[in-house]
């Protein structure tokens, strides 16, 4: 790899790091720069790479919202073990699951998920302690710990997001608590992930390193803005990252095919 591509990689590792620490959608700029910065790169071996920089970046981020506020560890840390085991399950399936199965059902969430959040103009900005009832515990642990980790596992870019609103509508978290519990998450989804492909081979060591040690420096930067800046500005983030979401999704499935 030449030193212009190593250069744009590590550039978007630490972007990543910070989209991933505000709100989650990292790897929709990670992914697609690896695939471009190694031609004939194996998908697998790209999800797995980009899971060894992820890692850190999230276990960083979480840490950081750790420190400076409330993390809601009756959720979080339940979910975050159940995540492990699904995440490596979603890995181990990931070369089995062509691209255009899933590509249309997650167009159609991201989608939702824009359109709630943009006629729903207070979610998010101040919790809703009510909604936090045993049952709606349990349902935010098996979507977050299940059906978003199996997600991760498979392909991954979204993740965050997709936990982020869920802690949101599910649990009334604000934005920013919600952020915090979903780095707790995804460092499960991306631990779960990372020993699936490194068992079966598909992780470059070196590279993933290099790349982990920006998305350390974009993961601490994106998690204290976020703290000081607060919800609307999460909000913001969210709404931008999920339209960018939607193009590349729809890009690859109506252009590229």
């Amino acid at each position: 790899m030449d030193a212009v591509s190593l250069s744009t990689l590590l550039a978007a590792a630490a972007m990543a790091g910070w989209v991933d620490a505000v709100v989650g959608g990292g790897g929709l700029l990670l992914l697609p720069a690896l695939l471009v910065a190694a031609p004939g790169l194996p998908v697998a071996t790209a999800l797995g790479t980009n899971k060894l920089a992820a890692i850190f970046g999230t276990t960083t981020a979480a840490a950081t919202y750790g420190r400076r506020t409330k993390v809601d560890w009756r959720v979080a840390g339940p979910a975050a073990g159940v995540a492990v085991l699904s995440a490596g399950v979603g890995a181990a399936l990931a070369g089995a699951v062509p691209a255009s199965a899933y590509r249309p059902v997650v167009l159609v969430v991201l989608v939702a998920v824009a359109v709630f959040v943009l006629l729903r103009p207070r979610l998010g900005v101040v919790a809703v302690p009510a909604r936090r009832t045993p049952a709606r515990v349990a349902v935010a642990i098996g979507v977050a710990g299940v059906g978003i980790a199996l997600y991760d596992g498979l392909i991954g870019p979204g993740t965050g997001t997709f936990l982020v609103v869920a802690f949101t509508v599910l649990v009334g978290a604000d934005f920013v608590h919600g952020s915090a519990m979903a780095k707790v998450v995804n460092a499960g989804t991306n631990l779960g992930a990372l020993v699936v492909f490194g068992l079966t081979g598909h992780v470059w060591w070196l590279l993933g390193a290099a790349m982990a040690v920006c998305n350390i420096v974009g993961a601490v930067v994106g998690a204290r803005m976020a703290l000081r800046r607060g919800a609307g500005f999460v909000r913001v983030v969210l709404l931008v990252v999920v339209a960018a979401l939607v193009a590349k999704l729809g890009h690859d499935q109506w252009v590229v095919g």
